[in-house]
């Protein structure tokens, strides 16, 4: 007997509590079988495929490309059909934990279905009249994200007027921004909102065209709360200096991994401050506000930072203490790979201690960055460019770089954080001293 399953968002882990539909792999009607990618969703994490956990045919998919759904809520239905087990033995149900949180084996919706009643006992919610506000339901609103909350009150919208799409009726993102929608299309009292003080036609006063709003959502919403919160809690500091690297482009040069491809200038600056933080590891740390530690970490899990279409990312490279440069250099190759096709996991953006920031690739000499939180401190390099230097006695041109180190005051002082520079400076300028630190 064929029998609809559903198959729920699933927990993609690291606290996210939901993810945007980027494309859909397979469409109504279409044959599936156990695993098959489905869907690519969008967290704040990272970009992953959806396996499905039951073969059949597709019968609903929940949502349409942009939707942005909570955990838990349904995202694809598959009319499969049900085998009988042999005697004694339980029917297989799914393919078994193929992500980071969840398993694929049958699991039970979080709300059960509500028993049939009859026809005169459903509650019917009244249309709304044109030109008046929808009646406000009492009781708490149902909102799954604080993201949905502050999106709402930075529109000046109230909830109590949204009806959720969501599991349980929950208020999700998407209904949102449809809320949006109308109350910027519809005339005034359609879409009760709170009192928000402006200018009804423009910021000047007069008709002109609207502006651009653009959602922030994914890794985006992820960057903000995070930028602002190192913002909010960390007492940062920036020190930099200027340095020769001529003799470190001319190692690079007559570098080359194992598989004969270059060793880059990133894979180089990686081992340096490696390098530097095994000297100097009081930067290798963050505060815990709570305990009001700080928290030196034994490892080095080094982030850097990874343009791409859908913003700024910085994945990690895990155990950077323990790679050589080539080694360095792989997997830093294969994750800036995987930043620009989208692929990282929430593993490989997760877990950072220290982060390289090489803002040089667009063209600047320098920046004082915000702080990677909770990381306590920041590598910034600048662009590499021929200028006049004093070399050996004599005027000469070389090439030069600036660097610069913002930190968490909290965890180190002045002269500590300009020690760790100055080490990075030095091997910089004199590439053979990296011998001294092996």
């Amino acid at each position: 007997m064929p029998s609809v399953r559903e198959f729920l968002l699933p927990d993609l882990g690291e606290g996210l509590t939901e993810a945007e539909i980027v494309r859909w792999l397979v469409a109504d009607g279409d044959m599936v079988a156990v695993d098959q990618p489905v869907v690519e969703v969008e967290t704040a994490k990272a970009t992953v495929e959806l396996p499905c956990p039951y073969a059949g045919v597709v019968t609903r998919r929940y949502g349409g490309e942009g939707d942005v759904l909570a955990v838990g809520a349904p995202l694809v239905a598959v009319t499969v059909e049900e085998t009988a087990a042999p005697a004694g033995e339980p029917r297989a149900t799914g393919s078994g934990s193929v992500l980071v949180g969840y398993g694929t084996r049958e699991t039970p919706r979080r709300r059960p279905a509500p028993a049939a009643v009859p026809p005169a006992a459903v509650p019917v919610r009244p249309a709304p009249v044109p030109g008046s506000a929808p009646a406000r339901p009492a009781g708490p609103v149902p909102v799954v994200s604080p993201l949905v909350r502050q999106l709402a009150r930075r529109h000046g919208l109230d909830l109590r007027s949204v009806p959720g799409s969501g599991a349980g009726g929950l208020i999700l993102r998407s209904d949102v921004d449809a809320a949006i929608r109308r109350a910027e299309r519809e005339p005034a009292g359609v879409l009760p909102v709170a009192a928000v003080p402006g200018p009804a036609h423009g910021p000047h006063g007069s008709d002109g065209p609207e502006p651009v709003r653009v959602p922030l959502r994914g890794r985006r919403a992820a960057a903000a709360a995070k930028f602002s919160r190192s913002r909010r809690e960390i007492p940062d500091a920036t020190c930099w200096v200027e340095a020769d690297a001529t003799a470190l482009l001319e190692a690079r040069a007559a570098l080359a991994r194992p598989d004969g491809a270059p060793i880059g200038l990133l894979a180089l600056l990686a081992r340096i401050c490696v390098a530097g933080l095994a000297r100097h590891p009081q930067l290798n740390a963050s505060v815990d506000t709570a305990r009001g530690e700080i928290v030196r970490w034994p490892a080095t899990h080094l982030g850097f930072a990874a343009q791409s279409d859908r913003g700024l990312t910085v994945p990690v490279v895990r155990d950077a203490h323990l790679r050589d440069t080539a080694g360095l250099a792989a997997e830093l190759a294969r994750l800036t790979a995987a930043a620009r096709a989208g692929t990282l996991t929430p593993a490989e953006v997760t877990g950072g201690t220290f982060t390289l920031n090489n803002y040089g690739v667009f063209g600047v000499d320098g920046s004082t960055p915000i702080l990677n939180h909770p990381e306590a401190a920041m590598l910034g390099v600048g662009r590499i460019a021929e200028k006049p230097w004093v070399h050996e006695g004599r005027l000469a041109v070389r090439r030069t770089v600036q660097l610069s180190l913002t930190f968490d005051h909290r965890v180190c002082d002045g002269a500590e954080a300009a020690g760790f520079l100055r080490h990075v400076a030095d091997r910089v300028e004199r590439p053979l001293r990296l011998l001294e630190d092996l």
